[in-house]
């Protein structure tokens, strides 16, 4: 079990992040264990031609198929709403020490000695070669469904967002995942490793994730800010196509405002859903703003973004109609 204990400064410094980087490495996890991880089947089924062409060995051997994986790869997010380049100039930055490090930690959780080699032998010149591939990696097979990806997150963050201005850390932490729990001032995480850190001040970050679907994971080690990661809500929706209107409220309010609707059971965006329903971003948008002026779908904006949301009577509309 990890335990972190929380001063009153703590508390304040916790906040809520996206990280590019970790859905990265956690979907290459996700391409060599199609088993585990099920739900993305429809993505893994999709992207592996368009891959299949990456030698993926150096990252392999940072991302095993369980456990540990190698901290620098997933550096916790500076800003809520970070973006890949950012966290991949992070990962060419890397150290010796810190690449060495990692190194070792992966070799005691008995990962094959030789898949580490290159990273002993020549570490800068496979940290860049890594990432050359992780940014190739990316551009084909996660940047395409990004606008996708962010919208399920960025739902996430305001989910959370909301229950820790409603209910404090209690609530914040009560349905994070069925192995996370808030006891006597501190976050329980129930995991193989037996770790028990102070925060000291740093806050955690807790970052929702899409590819790391099936359990959470946890930085603790210098010089990161502890982090918890967690499997962000509606994954399993996340490669379903878009909702159907029923015929009844098509015929009151028009065939795409009706699909919009349907479609917005969790906030997105305009581009997601203008990708999902193959609309134009333009026409969405003149749509929406029918729709937000009748009372029908209500906007917030989180970080560069707006995220549309379904009314209360929307709700009714959709579910009766």
């Amino acid at each position: 079990m990890i335990r972190y204990d929380f001063a009153l400064d703590d508390l304040v410094r916790t906040r809520l992040a996206i990280s590019p980087m970790w859905e990265t490495a956690s979907a290459i996890r996700a391409l060599r264990n199609p088993a585990l991880i099920s739900l993305h089947l429809p993505w893994i089924k999709r992207v592996r031609p368009l891959v299949a062409d990456l030698d993926l060995t150096l990252a392999y051997a940072m991302l095993p198929r369980r456990g540990y994986i190698a901290d620098f790869l997933t550096p916790p997010p500076s800003t809520p709403l970070a973006c890949f380049e950012d966290e991949i100039e992070l990962v060419r930055s890397t150290t010796e020490e810190q690449i060495a490090a990692d190194v070792e930690a992966l070799n005691r959780c008995g990962n094959p000695t030789e898949s580490l080699h290159p990273y002993r032998d020549d570490p800068l010149g496979s940290l860049s070669a890594l990432a050359e591939t992780l940014e190739q990696f990316w551009h084909r097979a996660v940047e395409p469904d990004w606008p996708r990806i962010r919208s399920l997150l960025e739902a996430d963050l305001m989910y959370r967002s909301r229950l820790l201005s409603e209910g404090g850390v209690e609530r914040l932490f009560g349905d994070l995942h069925p192995d996370v729990g808030w006891v006597n001032g501190g976050l329980e995480i129930r995991m193989e490793c037996n770790r028990r850190l102070a925060l000291d001040g740093r806050g955690l970050v807790l970052v929702p994730s899409a590819f790391a679907c099936h359990r959470t994971s946890a930085i603790t080690e210098e010089p990161w800010q502890p982090t918890l990661i967690y499997p962000a809500r509606g994954v399993g929706l996340l490669w379903e196509s878009a909702s159907a209107p029923s015929g009844a409220l098509a015929k009151v309010v028009g065939r795409s405002r009706a699909q919009l609707l349907a479609d917005l059971d969790a906030p997105r965006s305009t581009t997601d859903l203008a990708e999902r329903l193959g609309m134009t971003a333009g026409g969405v948008s003149q749509h929406l703003s029918a729709l937000r002026d009748s009372g029908l779908v209500s906007a917030r904006r989180h970080g560069r973004q707006v995220l549309y949301c379904r009314s209360e009577i929307a709700d009714e509309l959709v579910g009766t109609a």
